[in-house]
C-alpha cells in the first residue's frame, strides 16, 4: 500500500538515509552530491524537515520516496528532492508526492515549479502528465556541472 504524508522533525534519519539513497541512484538528477552530503551533520536534515515543507512517500510503512519544496522566487515555491526507490517506481508514489507537495504551496498562493535533467524522459513525461510544462529556460545542473536542466512550471489553475 502506497501512502505519503509530511515530513516531520523525527523523520530525519529515515530522510537523511532516502536522499543518500537517491544521490547514489541518479546524481545527475539532484543539484547536490552524494560524497557532499555524506558529510553533513545530522542536523542539516532536521532543519530542512522543520520546515513543514517536505514529504515523505511509503510503501507498507517503509520510506521510499521523497520530495521537498522552497520559495526560491517571489510568488514560487521549487519542488526539488524528488525520487522514489526504483522498486517503488511505475505505481504512482511520484504523482501522490507531487499531489502533497502542491496541496502544502496551495493555502499559501504561491504557483509551482521544477527542474528536469535534461535527457531524464521518463521523469519529464511523469511531470508532463501531471500538468507541468518546460518553459524552455535552462541552466547547469550545479556549479561546473556538464549536465543541463530545464525549468518546468505548473499553469495556474
Amino acid at each position: 500500500m502506497l501512502s505519503v504524508r509530511r515530513a516531520l522533525v523525527e523523520d530525519a534519519p529515515a530522510w537523511r538515509d532516502i536522499r543518500l539513497r537517491a544521490l547514489a541512484d541518479a546524481p545527475t538528477a539532484f543539484g547536490s552530491t552524494l560524497a557532499r552530503e555524506q558529510c553533513l551533520p545530522e542536523t542539516h536534515f532536521t532543519d530542512w524537515l522543520a520546515e513543514g515543507l517536505s514529504v515523505l512517500g511509503f510503501e507498507d510503512d517503509e520510506p521510499v520516496g521523497m520530495g521537498s519544496c522552497y520559495e526560491d522566487l517571489p510568488g514560487w515555491l521549487h519542488i526539488v528532492a524528488i525520487w522514489v526507490e526504483p522498486a517503488a517506481r511505475g505505481r504512482g508514489l511520484n504523482g501522490l508526492i507531487l499531489e502533497e507537495l502542491i496541496k502544502i504551496a496551495e493555502p499559501t498562493g504561491h504557483r509551482v515549479h521544477l527542474e528536469v535533467a535534461a535527457g531524464n524522459d521518463v521523469a519529464r513525461r511523469s511531470y508532463e502528465r501531471f500538468g507541468f510544462v518546460g518553459t524552455g529556460e535552462t541552466t547547469p545542473l550545479r556549479e561546473r556541472s556538464s549536465h543541463v536542466v530545464e525549468r518546468m512550471v505548473l499553469p495556474a489553475r
